[in-house]
């Protein structure tokens, strides 16, 4: 049976229309419509694609770290949903090797059991620099193993990104893992540029949450920041809540890079969707005060920020054009992800992931395959 909706103003990823909207069924996309008739519902507001973040730790009081289950992979996405996200990567903080093996079967059962949303997994670390660590545990940081690299490479994962600082993971496993179809990002690194362009060229084709926890860019030294900003292939992606980024350095990275290379993440842990301003991470806290997620000695720990308000920033505080703010928030990560003909955009065999934003950019409702969910915590 198909379904429609029709808003006032449509964006299907690339232009904007008047009074045009979609029609689906079984998940997917089949005519872009318009109203059959003079009384026939117009939704208010703005229909755009769903928002896509590749890099979410948590949601809805949840940790995936914590509790690597399916059902909270169900949960995160539940709490994200209120905020326009229809697709994820539950990125997994650096542990001990049980947990990313937990954690990997809880996405291998999701994806199977078709778990509205899950695209695969995002590991961030273990195999990362300590000088810039961040929040990740120093006695879990440490040279992959076999064990890990197969279980990179396991195919029933979906979408895998690892994230590693490349003067700890030589560029031969850099070149297997690419092979494999592992999406290697790099971060948490002090690498010089000479090692970020030998990591890029053997297939590394994105960088984790730009200029947090890698090497600055200096006059005489590029770092890892000046060397992602001067290539043009890889992805960024850029946490916009006005507390990991300067909004000047954010404008850079947009400039420099394009909308086509950048996107919005959130790197959000359990606090989005949650009323608990204080919440567990391993044997610390993490606390929120207004928006800003800190230890208690102040180290700025996560965000705890979401797509839609991502999105306002980019737009209204640092200047871009709607749609730029809206393609770094689908259709680049589809891009990135390779599922650009299928996500990020609202056409004809694209699958119905959409949200109804009001004239604030506020989520008024969010599909997922279709399917219109509850929007609780919004």
């Amino acid at each position: 049976m198909h379904q429609r909706v029709i808003a006032k103003r449509f964006f299907d990823g690339q232009n904007w229309h008047q009074n045009k909207g979609v029609q689906w069924q079984d998940g997917r996309i089949t005519a872009i419509i318009e109203p059959q008739s003079a009384h026939e519902q117009c939704f208010y507001g703005m229909l755009v694609p769903g928002f896509i973040d590749v890099q979410v730790n948590g949601g809805g009081g949840v940790l995936f770290n914590a509790t690597p289950t399916v059902q909270a992979l169900s949960d995160i996405l539940q709490a994200h949903s209120a905020f326009g996200t229809t697709a994820m990567l539950p990125t997994l903080i650096t542990d001990e090797l049980l947990v990313i093996e937990k954690a990997a079967d809880a996405v291998a059962r999701a994806i199977a059991a078709n778990v509205p949303g899950i695209l695969g997994v995002h590991f961030e670390g273990p195999h990362l620099s300590v000088p810039k660590r961040g929040i990740h545990k120093s006695e879990f940081i440490r040279p992959p193993s076999d064990a890990e690299l197969a279980l990179y490479c396991r195919q029933d994962l979906g979408k895998v990104i690892l994230t590693i600082a490349p003067e700890t993971v030589p560029v031969d496993i850099i070149r297997e893992l690419v092979s494999k179809g592992v999406r290697v990002c790099l971060g948490h690194s002090n690498a010089d540029a000479e090692t970020v362009i030998a990591a890029l060229e053997a297939g590394a084709s994105g960088f984790t949450h730009l200029f947090n926890a890698m090497s600055p860019m200096q006059s005489r030294a590029p770092g890892m920041v000046g060397t992602a900003l001067a290539d043009d292939n890889s992805y960024c992606g850029l946490i916009l809540d006005h507390h990991h980024v300067h909004s000047l350095c954010a404008k850079v990275a947009i400039k420099a890079k394009g909308a086509s290379r950048i996107m919005l993440v959130t790197d959000a842990m359990a606090h989005v969707g949650s009323s608990n301003p204080s919440l567990p991470y391993f044997d610390v806290e993490i606390h929120r005060v207004g928006d800003k997620l800190t230890l208690d000695d102040g180290t700025l720990a996560g965000s705890a920020l979401d797509m839609a308000t991502a999105v306002r920033h980019c737009h209204r505080d640092l200047g871009f054009p709607l749609e730029n703010a809206l393609q770094m928030a689908s259709s680049s990560p589809a891009a990135f992800l390779g599922l650009g003909n299928e996500l990020g955009a609202l056409k004809a065999g694209y699958r119905a992931d959409m949200v109804l934003l009001d004239d604030n950019l506020q989520v008024q409702q969010s599909w997922i395959g279709g399917h219109r969910q509850q929007l609780q915590g919004n």
